[in-house]
């Protein structure tokens, strides 16, 4: 069963963000907020802290030990060659490959994370809650069953900050 959800949508980015910072003092927490490009009041108002960062850096780590490993395996313990009198481990011939192979992993590995995160995958439907939600209009949607009894004051709290139109889903 799909949730019931209030969809206020507005025509401007300061209606928006002032609607949004009375709708946090009134104690209202929308479910979401869609618009055009990212608006730092909104992304630190909802409180949501992503660390694709964290395991982005441990990627990053774990893949250049990896890399390291398998060089060195590959040219001093399963084929050692003597090019030249040089040493078996001549690390700074490793540098390069392994900048570029951890940048590789890091890339690879963190798309992975954030598809499954954000439950994005080939042939996935896409939910659309306005059809401008990310075209013009900056979009702030609620859960019904969050708000309760309170739907009255919100719904006044939105036509005084400029609410272009408010629907219910």
């Amino acid at each position: 069963m799909s949730k019931q959800r209030i969809v206020s949508v507005f025509n401007d980015e300061d209606k928006l963000v002032e609607a949004f910072e009375k709708i946090k003092a009134a104690g209202f927490k929308p479910e979401e907020v869609y618009t055009p490009y990212p608006i730092h009041e909104i992304l630190e108002g909802m409180g949501k802290k992503t660390r694709i960062t964290h395991a982005a850096f441990f990627y990053g780590l774990f893949g250049a030990l990896a890399v390291l490993g398998f060089l060195y395996y590959a040219a001093v313990v399963s084929w050692p060659l003597n090019f030249g009198g040089k040493p078996f481990n001549s690390f700074p011939s490793f540098i390069v490959v392994t900048i570029v192979a951890t940048i590789l992993i890091v890339t690879l590995l963190t798309l992975f994370t954030f598809s499954a995160r954000a439950k994005v995958f080939p042939g996935k439907k896409a939910e659309l809650i306005h059809d401008r939600a990310t075209d013009d209009k900056f979009v702030m949607v609620f859960t019904k069953d969050d708000l309760g009894k309170n739907l009255e004051s919100l719904n006044k709290i939105l036509k005084e900050n400029g609410v272009e139109e408010v629907l219910e889903k």
